[in-house]
C-alpha cells in the first residue's frame, strides 16, 4: 500500500485541519465503484479486452490546477486491480501547470478501464475545490484574512470537500452542527423578546450548556456587533456587509473577538473585503460551485 495511505491519515501539508482516514476513503470509493459496475460489471471492457491484457495509463492535468484527491484515484484502481502498480507523481496540495503527470498506473488493462471514471470523478471534483480555494487564498495575500469553507457542501462529500479546501490553502470552519456554536439570524429571530437582548440571551445559554465550544454570532448590523462583543462571543460573523460597514465593525470589535465576513464574496470582491481588516472570510462557493477541473487518463 502507498505510504500516504498506509499512514492512516491524509493532508499532512495542512496541520491542524481536517484529515481523512484510510477507511472513509476506501468506503467512499467502493460505494462509487459498486454504483458504476452494478451487478453485471463493466460489460464493454469484459466483452472487448482479454483478461491477460496489460497496459500503462497516465493521469495528466489538462489545465493548471491545485491537486487534491489522488488517494481516491489510487484506491479506485487498486480496488479492482490489487496488483496494479500506481506511482503518484505529485502530492495533494501541489499547484501544477497543464501537462503535469499526476499518476502512472501499470497492470491489468481491465482493472484500469473499469476504475477510470471513478478515479477521475474524485480527483477532478476535489482538485476543482482545491483550485478554487487556492485562487481565493492568492487574492488575499498580504492581508491578515484567512479563507474559510462552509457547510454548503455536497451531501455525503463534506469531509472530502473540506479536505480539498485545506489542500488549496484554505482553513476549515466547523465540520458540522456539533463542533462550534453558530448563532444565526433565525436563532435570534426565534428568541425575539429575550432579555436583555436575543444576542446576549443566546450566548449565555450556549456558554451554560456547551462551555467547551467556541461561540460565534451572526450580525447583520452594527448594533448586533456591539451586543455580540458585550456578550463575549468568540467570533462575530459579519453578514452581507459592504466594505465600509465591515471596516466600522472591525473598528468596533477592536480585537476583542475574531471577525468573519460572509456573503457576496467572489474573485472580484474578495480583496476589498480582506483589506477591511477582517480575520476570516467564509465562502460557500469554493465547495458548492467549484468547477471540476480537466484531468485525463491516457493509455500509452
Amino acid at each position: 500500500m502507498d505510504a500516504a495511505v498506509s499512514s492512516g491519515r491524509f493532508n499532512r501539508h495542512a496541520p491542524g485541519m481536517l484529515t481523512l482516514t484510510v477507511e472513509e476513503v476506501r468506503d467512499a470509493v467502493r460505494a462509487a465503484l459498486a454504483e458504476d459496475l452494478g451487478v453485471a460489471g463493466d460489460v464493454t471492457t469484459l466483452a472487448c479486452i482479454p483478461p491477460e491484457a496489460v497496459s500503462t495509463a497516465l493521469m495528466n492535468a489538462r489545465e493548471p490546477m491545485t491537486v487534491a484527491g489522488l488517494d481516491f484515484a489510487v484506491e479506485a484502481f487498486r480496488a479492482l486491480g490489487p496488483n496494479l502498480h500506481c506511482e503518484r507523481c505529485v502530492a495533494d496540495g501541489a499547484a501544477v501547470p497543464a501537462g503535469t503527470l499526476l499518476l502512472r498506473v501499470q497492470g491489468q488493462t481491465r482493472a484500469i478501464l473499469s476504475a477510470e471514471r471513478v478515479a477521475l470523478n474524485f480527483s477532478q471534483r476535489l482538485s476543482g475545490v482545491a483550485t478554487a480555494t487556492a485562487r481565493f487564498v492568492e487574492l488575499v495575500q498580504g492581508t491578515p484574512a484567512k479563507i474559510l469553507d462552509t457547510r454548503k457542501t455536497t451531501p455525503g462529500w463534506r469531509r472530502f470537500e473540506k479536505y480539498a479546501v485545506a489542500c488549496g490553502g484554505g482553513t476549515n470552519h466547523r465540520v458540522g452542527l456539533f463542533d462550534l456554536i453558530l448563532i444565526k439570524d433565525n436563532h435570534l429571530a426565534a428568541l425575539a423578546g429575550a432579555t436583555p437582548n436575543p444576542v446576549a440571551a443566546a450566548v449565555q445559554r450556549a456558554r451554560q450548556l456547551y462551555p467547551q465550544l467556541r461561540v460565534e454570532v451572526e450580525a447583520d448590523r452594527l448594533e448586533q456587533v456591539t451586543q455580540a462583543v458585550d456578550a463575549g462571543a468568540d467570533i462575530i460573523l459579519l453578514d452581507n456587509m459592504p466594505p465600509e460597514v465591515l471596516r466600522a465593525a472591525v473598528a468596533l470589535v477592536a480585537g476583542r473577538a475574531k471577525t468573519e465576513a460572509s456573503g457576496g464574496v467572489n474573485f472580484q470582491t474578495v480583496r476589498a473585503i480582506a483589506e477591511t481588516g477582517v480575520d476570516l472570510i467564509s465562502i460557500g462557493a469554493i465547495t458548492h460551485s467549484a468547477r471540476s477541473v480537466d484531468i485525463g487518463l491516457d493509455f500509452v
